[in-house]
């Protein structure tokens, strides 16, 4: 767009003589419109011959692009000024949008038309220097005119020589038409601004045309103007403003394909405008980088074209910061730091200007279009920032950064500006830095930024802080690194334990980085620097009953982690312990070694209680849900899980969360529903992906997902799931033990009974080297009986069975014990029938039909079931039939005691609520006959002879007998003698018949 404006007194202007050239010619040749005697392209003029192919080509090598009609109004202009018609014409534009390119092709059609052409360069360096332009003027013309310097006053410096100076040039345009080309002209010094305006007012005196270039960064003054105001009597004299706009995409596209030999990538087109913001200088910078690396304007080099545009304008912030003085670069490092939250009052302030003001350094700098105008300054392209800076020393850097942060802490800076400025500076040594780097860290944090958070917090530890303090940030860096580097994590945990206190109130950040790294699975690392935390003497009591209870809760998460000789010695944990902490880990210890179920609930409770939840760790809390799990109270666990979680998201306790959700599926399996379990998996994913689990417990997760996909059917799924869990290092844990196991299921699943038994045995030998024998947690025994074949004489198989019926019984949890017996009873069946759910490890139990023999399992299971102590709320045929495992069972009761005709089996539960009475049921062993009297088993046998008699009805070797009631082969032999005297029998062949019984058919 081309702005032009007729300055004239009279509408009508008056006309010269055609032969000296008239105005109206003067207008046609503004048009385009060929004039006689005047410049036509490949024609003569005045005699000269102008070459015009060879104009367009030398001309080619400065092709202005979209710059078609200023070219097109300067031509006509430069014709008409050869006519006698003269011109001022100021070329406007931001820096680097091609002004002096535009003012040299002026330059260069006026040379070739036979215009005389005199050129002067403004610039800062001379912007104080008296008629510095003008002298530059007068030395282009001094061949010409012999006039190589202004005339001279002598005696009088300050005077002023304008006029004189005009009549020097109006002179030299009379013998010849004359254009004078200023550069720059916002950097001219005041006296050659004078004589500018004057001369443009006497310009309608002599053929002369005035062109100046002027950077819309440094907009002039009222004063600064230099406007045409023609005298009385004096023809008409055009003034035109030329404003240069940024290039389009079409423009920034033409450009493109003129310098490369090959079309250029649309997207790469727009790319490339929006990158160089249509600035021409910018655009021929990047073409040139291009050019060196021999890379094609194609799609694949978007980043290269961003890097390149940033470089450009770098490299232009740097040409120009070499001429400036250091006032003004003061100031660019002060805007630099501050951002755009500098204020002219801390320019002043802190920029230690000493001959110009801070409004003035703007102007200035603004004119060079490093900053932008207005009262908040701020650099254009942050790489022109990131120089400014470059040219000092890291010191002086971090004390400027220092300086500016002070001044924008008192003056109220919000957090976002000041957490910026405080990255790089010195260690200022006040709290309120440390407060803002961890307020501006959460901000950050919560925006998505995590890495940013990471800088601010590490920023923060650089700051003298209280222990306590610096605790607090290393757990809150911790947190925030745990998604991308889990190591670094633990590291900053680790650290935290280390940090020497200078009072006790570092104990709660002490039990709350040794919980997390205990939850997510750091334990070898973790015991030993719990225990020094512990021992020291500025840990309060409490804190260190914490403590104790996660060093125990590690150690038997991965036994043998700490060395003997490892110093200090942490405390065995007490058998009746006072603390809530402790009572949750001994509780869930006693639940994994299948303790005392009664005892362990009760310490699960006191570790729940609401009155001391808020003081105990959220670990410690996990330990007593999964004891109330293992125990079948699902119910209660479910609250108090849920009352963990909540906690556990609000202090943002991301492994403690995921080790919550896993209790959580753990719970749900055993509940029999595999939809909800898998949700939790799902939740427990999402908080804690796989990679953020330490090696010793990333099994877990994986173990539990395939277990839900192998009770749903899905093979394929399990065996991913299996997949996922790489040994390095994981193979001592708890949690390996678990993959074992599923893993051993799938196999078992899929047929492979020789690897299934290894993976089941190898679990068991995990499990009891850390002395965890319950069979609620892993039922490992009966999987490998399983593995190991259909087999009914299988003596190791039996013997497996045996001990985990023992041992459930011994637990007493509904589920535990149903397993175990469900087990039993199912163990004559094929496992590969057609049918058979392919997760799970044996057939779905079910009674023998009436009047039908039945295995010695399941008669053992019946008289297991007579004397099993059971909670009040149970059935035995629940316990048999029921497809879905018991639920939430409140209390255990006692043993059931049989009575009399008539009297029935009482029961007690837990907290004196009373069972429903039972009818009285036949003595184990026996069978009615068929006329309704009683078997010949009722004739005194013990229930111990009773128990040894079946099982040697049902075929059972001596040797296997005593394994699977887990007493001695004597005993065995001891009690068949007896029963043999008391049913009047000579031995084994007449058992079977004498118990009313049939024998067990034999393979």
């Amino acid at each position: 767009m081309v702005r032009q404006m007729s300055y004239s007194r009279d509408e009508k202007p008056e006309r010269r003589p055609p032969a000296a050239g008239s105005a109206e010619a003067s207008a046609r040749l503004v048009e385009g419109e060929p004039v006689e005697g005047e410049l036509v392209e490949g024609e003569l003029v005045e005699g000269e011959l102008v070459e015009g192919e060879l104009v367009e080509r030398e001309l080619g090598e400065w092709e202005l692009v979209e710059r078609e009609e200023e070219q097109k109004l300067l031509t006509g202009l430069l014709r008409g000024l050869r006519s006698g018609r003269s011109a001022a014409v100021e070329v406007r534009g931001a820096p680097g949008s091609g002004r002096s390119a535009l003012l040299c092709r002026a330059a260069e059609l006026a040379d070739r038309t036979g215009v005389k052409v005199a050129t002067a360069q403004a610039s800062w360096e001379e912007s104080g220097l008296r008629y510095g332009v003008v002298t530059q003027l007068l030395a282009a013309l001094a061949p010409a005119t012999g006039a190589g310097h202004a005339p001279h006053r002598s005696g009088d410096e300050s005077a002023d020589r304008a006029s004189e100076l005009c009549r020097v040039f109006l002179t030299a345009a009379r013998e010849h038409p004359l254009l004078l080309v200023v550069d720059d002209v916002q950097w001219a010094d005041p006296y050659s601004r004078r004589w500018l305006q004057a001369l443009a007012r006497r310009l309608d005196s002599a053929p002369l045309m005035l062109l100046t270039a002027r950077s819309d960064a440094l907009p002039g003054g009222p004063y600064d103007r230099i406007e045409l105001c023609p005298l009385a009597d004096a023809p008409a004299v055009t003034g035109h403003t030329l404003p240069l706009a940024p290039l389009s995409a079409a423009g920034v596209g033409a450009m493109l394909e003129g310098s490369f030999t090959e079309p250029a990538d649309p997207a790469f087109v727009r790319a490339a405008s929006r990158a160089v913001e249509g600035n021409p200088a910018v655009l021929r910078a990047v073409i040139g980088r291009f050019a060196g690396h021999g890379w094609a304007p194609a799609a694949d080099r978007l980043p290269q074209l961003t890097e390149a545009a940033a470089e450009a304008a770098r490299d232009r912030a740097v040409r120009t910061f070499s001429v400036l003085p250091e006032e003004l670069l003061g100031v660019l490092r002060v805007v630099a730091v501050a951002g755009r939250h500098c204020t002219p009052e801390m320019i002043t302030a802190l920029a230690e200007l000493r001959t110009l003001g801070a409004a003035r350094a703007l102007e200035l700098l603004s004119g060079t279009g490093l900053l932008t105008a207005g009262d908040r300054p701020a650099f254009g392209e942050p790489k022109a920032a990131e120089a400014a800076l470059a040219g000092i020393g890291a010191e002086r850097r971090e004390e400027l950064y220092a300086r500016v942060a002070e001044w924008a802490h008192r003056t109220a800076v919000p957090d976002g500006g000041l957490a910026r400025m405080l990255l790089g500076a010195r260690v200022i040594g006040h709290p309120w830095a440390v407060e803002v780097l961890r307020r501006e860290a959460a901000r950050r944090r919560a925006a998505g930024h995590p890495e940013e958070a990471v800088r601010l917090l590490r920023r923060a530890l650089r700051e003298p802080v209280r222990p306590p303090l610096r605790v607090r940030i290393l757990i809150e860096l911790s947190t925030v690194v745990l998604p991308t580097s889990p190591e670094a994590a633990d590291r900053h945990l680790r650290q935290a334990l280390l940090v020497a206190p200078a009072d006790g109130t570092v104990g709660p950040s002490w039990v709350r980085a040794a919980e997390l790294l205990v939850a997510r699975g750091d334990v070898a690392a973790a015991q030993p620097l719990i225990a020094q935390a512990a021992a020291r003497s500025e840990t309060r009591p409490a804190d260190r009953a914490a403590l104790r209870a996660l060093y125990w809760l590690a150690e038997h998460s991965q036994q043998g982690a700490t060395h003997e000789l490892d110093q200090p010695r942490m405390t065995a944990l007490s058998t009746s312990p006072t603390e809530p902490a402790e009572a949750g880990v001994v509780a869930w210890r006693g639940a994994l070694g299948g303790h005392d179920i009664t005892r362990a609930r009760a310490l699960a409770r006191t570790a729940l209680a609401p009155p001391t939840r808020d003081t105990t760790p959220l670990t410690a809390q996990l330990a007593a849900c999964h004891t109330l799990v293992l125990a079948d109270d699902f119910a209660e666990a479910r609250t108090a899980l849920d009352a963990v979680l909540v906690r556990a998201e609000e202090s943002d306790a991301r492994g403690v969360t995921g080790l919550a959700l896993l209790v959580d599926a753990m719970a749900e399996l055993r509940q029999g529903r595999p939809d909800r379990a898998a949700t939790a998996l799902d939740r427990a994913r999402e908080t804690v992906p796989q990679h953020c689990w330490h090696p010793l417990m990333a099994p877990g997760p994986a173990a539990l997902r395939a277990l839900v996909q192998l009770e749903r059917g899905d093979l394929e799924g399990a065996e991913r799931s299996v997949a996922l869990a790489r040994p390095g290092g994981a193979e001592g844990g708890l949690a390996w033990a678990h993959l074992l196991y599923a893993r051993g299921r799938l196999r078992l699943a899929r047929g492979h009974r020789g690897k299934a038994l290894a993976d089941f045995l190898e679990c068991g030998r995990l499990l009891l080297a850390r002395q965890v024998t319950n069979p609620a947690l892993l039922p490992w025994r009966s999987a490998a009986a399983q593995a190991r074949g259909p087999r009914p004489d299988d003596a190791q198989a039996i013997a497996l069975l045996a001990e985990e019926r023992r041992l459930a019984l011994a637990w007493g949890a509904p589920s535990a014990v149903t397993t175990a017996l469900h087990t039993m009873g199912a163990r004559a069946a094929d496992p590969a029938r057609p049918g058979r759910s392919p997760g799970r490890p044996w057939p779905e139990p079910a009674a023998p039909a009436p009047r039908t023999p039945v295995t010695w399992q399941y008669r053992q299971a019946l008289l297991a079931l007579g004397t099993t102590p059971l909670n009040g709320s149970d059935t035995i045929d629940a316990l048999l039939l029921g497809d879905a495992p018991a639920t939430e069972r409140t209390g255990r009761t006692g043993p059931i005691r049989q009575t009399g005709q008539g009297e029935q089996g009482e029961r007690t539960g837990q907290g004196g609520r009373s069972a429903p009475a039972r009818p009285r049921r036949a003595a184990a062993g026996t069978s009615p006959t068929s006329d309704g009297t009683p078997p010949p088993a009722s004739l005194g046998l013990t229930g111990a002879e009773l128990r040894v008699a079946a099982l040697a009805a049902g075929g059972l070797a001596n040797r296997a007998i005593a394994a699977e009631l887990s007493v001695t082969l004597r005993t065995v032999e001891l009690h068949l003698t007896k029963a043999y005297r008391k049913l009047g029998i000579a031995g084994r062949a007449e058992l079977a018949a004498a118990l009313g019984r049939a024998p067990r058919e034999t393979p």
